[in-house]
Parts: C-alpha cells; structure tokens; sequence
C-alpha cells in the first residue's frame, strides 16, 4: 500500500531471456487429433490398411463423412491412399509411420 492507501502497481519483468517454444506443430496434430473419428481412424491405420467402407462399418459412420476425416488427415500427410491391386476399385488407406513419428515427436515436446 501506498501512503494515500492505493494500491502499489508492480510491472513483471522477465527474469532474463525466456525462450518461447514453438508449438505450431503441435497444436495442429492435436486439433487433428481432437476429433474421435479421425483419432479412431489412426489408431485402426495402426493395425493393417483398410478401405472406406470397412473403416465406415466398423466406425459406425456413413462412407461420405468417413472420407471427409480422412481428405484432412491426407492434407496433413498421415495418411496415404493405394489401390489394391487385385480389385482396382478399391482405395484402401495406410498410415504414413515417419509423419506419425513426426506427430509423436511434437507432442512429447510440449508434454515433456
């Protein structure tokens, strides 16, 4: 307190140098992530490679919703498209393991 009994304003200072982190990485792979069909869609990539319509059954998920989810998670390159080759008819989708190591890597930066 002051002598007319204010309040003292104190401004902080920073101690030294204090390194802002950058966390753009992160923050995309969690807004992908945030999503529980597209988090699903990962962790099923993980197993084996399927097509739409075995991940939309399984999901519970209509077909057109399911691929919107995976066109984001192909933009962001976590995913990948191949044609079977016995029935070219079908696309079927697989994780792509060096984005998903890169995904891991900003994470565990922020949350270490």
């Amino acid at each position: 307190m002051t002598v007319s009994g204010a309040p003292e304003t104190t401004t902080c200072r920073a101690r030294d140098f204090i390194p802002v982190p950058d966390v753009t990485s992160a923050v995309a792979a969690a807004t992908l992530l945030a999503d529980p069909t597209r988090a699903s869609i990962l962790r099923m990539l993980a197993d084996s490679a399927y097509c739409v319509c075995e991940m939309a059954a399984a999901l519970g998920v209509g077909e057109s919703n399911l691929s919107n989810h995976l066109a984001r998670l192909r933009h962001a390159g976590l995913v990948r498209a191949t044609r079977n080759e016995a029935n070219l008819r079908f696309t079927y989708y697989e994780r792509d393991e060096a984005a998903i190591a890169s995904l891991r890597g900003a994470l565990a930066d922020v949350l270490r």
